[in-house]
């Protein structure tokens, strides 16, 4: 079944609620609450005054900032003002959230003040960055320095904009950029649409979760990801519902939100629900909440079942993929569900599984996932010929291996992307690599995945030293730390003679996870001399 009354333009979307249930509460976070009235003003004053400042249609809007409801604006104010917004990850290092505004070439920032000092001095050496906008706390701005205005949000909310908004972004026009790792090792910007997200809301959100106006949703889910994008923003803004945004995933945190906003959905990846149920301390009395829902990740089965009879309700699981908008499957709350399974594609998608001949392999049998339908993306930023490599005539090569039973019932076997998934967070270990083969100590690296009670798997790094033996652990891991997000600092370093490689010089990562598995190899202990395997 599909919902096609959600897949219509955002504006008029808020419009209808505004009209509709103007004093039900939108979002809110701890700072600030929005009803649905004043989410569609404030969200055409802001529009108009992206438009002020000189942007576009077409223009970059990139956000760098932790959760909140002005990060929420900032997504639905994308098809108000014909621009395309992009949200960094707010972990992102110095040199990570540089070569996004490049790669994107934004034209405005909205940051918040922790954020602010690596902005502004980034700002400097950007012409094409010519704005800087902070929300929340009070704080000193840095003074204009001739190229780049600095303006507080609250002041923007404040007064009325000269430009009038148009309004008129259609269905299939760019609306946002999300980035992903990519085979390079630098993040791809995924160019995403209303519809291409939409489609996953009226296809998956509505019909299967049940999403709808009476819902309270808490989301402690980065709202950098796909997952948070299309389910907690736009699905929340799409269908009228009230959503909570907690600005970092804290257990104990979430059990009492979930207590407080009276919640009846929340949404996760498998390594929250892991560290909701170590938190737990009492039976659950939550006579509100009727679902949870898991994505990001792989879900264990154990971990499903667990939670679901510690819950007493359903923790639904399925497969999306930045590219496609987030959801391809996912299980239904009623029904047979498979132990395992991601559950089956959804409403207007097409689905292939392909075997290494290109034909369609049997059930059972292990195949690529290619994926067909409204939601696949239009394509990478600025990047012809990795678009051209994963998307045959709108087909998306997913890089993800997957069986299918009798039933259409798909189970996520594998990857041939070497992708690493860290408790929902995505690494690819060619960006890992290449900051660590800049260091002098460094001779050659490789990063694999380690397995991981809590967060499902780590990265952890096999170095050949430039001088066998003179390894030094902490430096070389605050040298990480210094140009990588938190999540994709290597959990441990290890020495090895040599990293394995077939003949055209492509990383056995195989051989590597053999080796940490067998135990030849060590891990370097602070300052020790001549561990290796």
């Amino acid at each position: 079944m599909l919902d096609t009354a959600v897949i219509a333009p955002i504006p008029s979307l808020l419009g209808s609620h505004a009209a509709e249930r103007p004093e039900q509460v939108a979002f809110r976070d701890p700072r600030l609450t929005l009803t649905y009235a004043q989410l569609d003003a404030r969200t055409a004053r802001l529009a108009g005054h992206l438009l002020d400042l000189g942007m576009a249609r077409g223009d970059r809007f990139l956000m760098y900032a932790d959760n909140s409801v002005e990060v929420a604006e900032g997504y639905l104010v994308a098809p108000r003002a014909g621009i395309v917004t992009v949200c960094a990850n707010p972990a992102a290092s110095r040199a990570e959230l540089a070569y996004m505004l490049d790669d994107s070439s934004c034209v405005v920032v909205m940051t918040d003040p922790q954020r602010l000092a690596v902005v502004a001095e980034l700002a400097q050496e950007r012409a094409q960055l010519t704005t800087v906008v902070v929300v929340g706390a009070e704080v000193a701005l840095p003074a204009d320095d001739g190229t780049t205005r600095f303006l507080r949000y609250d002041d923007l909310m404040a007064r009325t904009p000269e430009m009038v908004v148009p309004d008129d972004t259609a269905l299939d026009d760019w609306c946002w950029m999300l980035y992903t790792s990519g085979t390079t090792g630098r993040p791809k910007g995924v160019h995403l649409t209303q519809r291409s997200c939409l489609w996953v809301v009226g296809a998956c959100w509505g019909p299967i979760a049940g999403l709808g106006p009476a819902d309270r949703l808490l989301s402690a889910l980065p709202l950098f990801h796909s997952y948070a994008l299309v389910l907690c923003v736009l699905g929340v803004a799409a269908v009228g519902a009230t959503a909570t945004l907690v600005p970092k995933f804290s257990p104990r945190e979430v059990w009492s939100r979930l207590y407080a906003e009276r919640t009846t959905i929340f949404p996760g990846v498998p390594t929250m629900f892991r560290y909701l149920l170590n938190a737990a301390r009492a039976p659950l009395d939550l006579p509100d909440l009727r679902l949870c829902v898991s994505a990001g990740a792989l879900m264990p089965a154990q971990l499903n079942e667990e939670f679901e009879r510690f819950a007493g309700i359903p923790l639904l699981d399925g497969y999306g993929i930045t590219e496609t908008s987030t959801m391809v499957t996912m299980n239904a709350p009623t029904g047979g569900r498979v132990p395992g399974s991601c559950g089956l594609p959804l409403p207007g998608l097409s689905v292939r599984l392909v075997g290494a001949d290109g034909q369609d392999v049997l059930p059972g049998e292990e195949g690529e996932l290619w994926v067909q339908g409204p939601n696949v993306m239009l394509g990478y930023h600025q990047l012809p010929d990795a678009t051209a490599s994963v998307l045959t005539r709108g087909w998306y090569h997913t890089g993800d291996l997957a069986r299918r039973d009798e039933n259409g019932f798909l189970f996520i076997s594998g990857r041939v992307k070497e992708l690493i998934i860290r408790g929902g967070e995505n690494i690819y270990p060619a960006e890992i690599e290449e900051v660590l083969l800049a260091a002098d100590q460094v001779q050659d690296a490789a990063v694999i995945a380690a397995p991981h009670p809590d967060l499902g798997e780590v990265p952890v790094a096999c170095v050949v030293p430039a001088v066998m033996g003179s390894l030094d652990r902490e430096q070389l891991l605050a040298w990480c730390r210094e140009r990588l997000s938190y999540f994709k600092v290597p959990a441990e370093i290890y020495e090895v003679n040599e990293v394995p490689r077939t003949g055209s010089g492509k990383i056995q990562r195989f051989e590597l996870a053999k080796q940490l598995s067998s135990g030849t190899t060590a891990r370097v202990s602070d300052h020790k001399e001549g561990v290796r395997a």
